[in-house]
């Protein structure tokens, strides 16, 4: 259990991408089956503890100190993982740390009553580290900034170190066949065992992913003959994989969210994968963005979402036709074979993403600027893609481009902060911010629009976090409402991909991909924008 601390530990702190994948290769290098394994599966999000709640943890240290000072110092921290591994009364008796794997194997058989008693037999045996992780293990909110994708490029990093040829894409080939400790991937990695089966009915393949466009770079030098041009769709990307009686509906990043859309797997009697982007369409009218967040992130789903919600799927690329593998192939040669697929699926809830024809670069762009239906909040900008151009796992550079419209600009007052997690979680990080909106009487007051958590750089976060303890007004536990008003307050340049209306938050609309663009410490608040600015921008 050291070890695993130590390295949460140390990723919560790490920022650079190669600096995490060295420490988990390290790691897995350096740790024995079945703990190397575990550590791995909770690292990617595949250990759920059913029997193990939150309110266990609260319940177990509300029983050893005093509850209203726990929550004053829960309040104060912001992180229940973080507050209990730094408030826990150790009890005696306790002199031996438990395993990894220890623990993993007896919170996958415990019964509800029986979680409390080992929760606080193991916090009394570890260090503050150590009890922090148990307790980020059980909550399952490790937030240390490391996705699974990068796991499988430290897996393949290890088999480096072991002489082995062995990429990130070949790991994800075989990944949805695998089941944790992932012994017999080790095995793989380190030469002493063939590769696991990818022959897996159902199973994920790794997507071919897109560079952002460079204009003024890009186009002198490429020819508009070569390239294939279609509408980037504001959904999500997946792949629709029915292969063998098993039917699953996986986003990019191979994530299965079968689970939410049981509609659209009732219509894929197709055997074969499709590439292409999930949206909602209503009686042949494609929606917005918002719409399909209605259906996203939801362990089920009804009968009324799903007529009120009615979710597709349209195809871009064919990846397997029946049990024909189509990657080799160049996309010239699959767009063809997608074309019959589709047809022949004929399917309700499954449609063709339209090529468009264009001659020349200036043409393309007249394109761009015109959206699909009229309407901006149905596209993201196009997408390019070379006629000749195999599909291959990663972000190769040449083959895919994408041309997103330019972001949205408002500038925003900030209204509240809340304290950050991981390494943020000494510096308010979060922010609420609002624009002016005037009343029946005539007077302008703030209302919150968004929230966005990035787009700064380390330094103008630490003059942020200055800014919002130097001028709060009042405190919600981790939340601070920060001083704003006509007369006073910091105005926020905000970056955002697109906007809806929304009857969830007051404003009335909800921005898509909001993040920080620039601080305008020169700007009078009462110069931010107005309610009706982004009214405009719906209309």
């Amino acid at each position: 259990m050291r070890a695993f601390a130590r390295l949460l530990d140390r990723l919560s702190l790490t920022a650079s991408r190669n600096a995490k994948l060295t420490l988990v290769r390290d790691f897995l290098h350096d740790q024995p089956d079945p703990d190397r394994g575990w550590a791995l599966a909770a690292l990617t999000g595949e250990l759920k503890f059913t029997a193990a709640k939150p309110a266990a943890i609260r319940k177990a240290v509300e029983a050893r100190m005093d509850p209203v000072l726990f929550g004053w110092s829960y309040d104060y921290v912001g992180d229940l993982a973080e507050t209990v591994a730094l408030v826990w009364p150790a009890g005696r008796g306790a002199n031996r740390e438990p395993e990894l794997s220890e623990v993993i194997e007896a919170l996958r058989t415990a019964r509800r009553g029986e979680v409390q008693p080992m929760i606080e037999r193991w916090l009394d045996a570890l260090e503050p580290d150590g009890r922090w992780a148990l307790l980020k293990l059980l909550t399952g909110g490790l937030r240390v900034g490391f996705s699974a994708r990068l796991a499988k490029q430290a897996c393949a990093d290890l088999a480096t170190l072991h002489g082995q040829e062995v990429g990130a894409p070949q790991i994800e080939e075989v990944w949805h066949a695998l089941e944790p400790p992932y012994e017999d991937l080790f095995a793989w990695l380190e030469g002493r065992s063939e590769a696991p089966s990818a022959d897996s009915p159902g199973r994920f393949r790794s997507v071919m992913l897109a560079h952002p466009i460079d204009e003024a770079v890009d186009f002198p030098r490429l020819d508009p003959a070569d390239y294939a041009a279609e509408w980037k769709w504001d959904g999500i990307r997946i792949q629709a994989v029915s292969e063998r009686g098993e039917r699953r509906l996986y986003t990019r990043t191979g994530d299965d969210i079968s689970h939410a859309f049981p509609d659209v797997l009732a219509h894929m009697s197709f055997e074969g994968a499709i590439d292409g982007e999930l949206l909602v369409i209503r009686d042949g009218t494609l929606a917005s963005f918002g719409d399909l967040q209605q259906r996203l992130n939801r362990k089920s789903v009804d009968a009324r979402m799903i007529k009120a919600f009615p979710a597709a799927i349209r195809a871009y690329d064919l990846l397997l036709d029946g049990e024909t593998d189509l990657r080799h192939l160049s996309f010239a040669q699959r767009r063809e074979r997608l074309e019959a697929f589709v047809a022949k699926a004929a399917s309700p809830r499954i449609d063709l993403s339209p090529m468009q024809p264009f001659a020349t670069w200036e043409e393309l762009a007249g394109l761009r600027a015109e959206p699909p239906e009229g309407d901006p909040r149905l596209s993201e900008g196009l997408m390019l893609k070379r006629w000749d151009s195999l599909y291959e796992a990663g972000r190769p550079k040449g083959p895919w481009f994408k041309w997103k419209h330019d972001p949205h600009l408002i500038d925003a007052v900030l209204m509240y902060a809340q304290r950050g997690h991981g390494k943020r979680s000494s510096f308010y990080s979060d922010y609420t911010f609002g624009v002016w909106r005037e009343d029946e009487a005539g007077n302008r007051h703030l209302t919150p629009v968004g929230k966005a958590y990035f787009g700064f750089t380390d330094e103008e976060l630490k003059q942020l976090d200055k800014f919002v303890r130097d001028n709060t007004v009042e405190r919600f536990g981790p939340v601070r409402s920060v001083k704003a008003s006509l007369d006073f307050g910091l105005v926020l340049e905000v970056a955002f991909e697109g906007l809806q209306r929304s009857s969830r938050h007051k404003s009335g609309v909800a921005m898509r991909f909001p993040r920080i663009s620039r601080i305008r410490w020169d700007k009078p608040a009462r110069e931010a924008d107005e309610l009706e600015t982004l009214e405009r921008m719906l209309d």
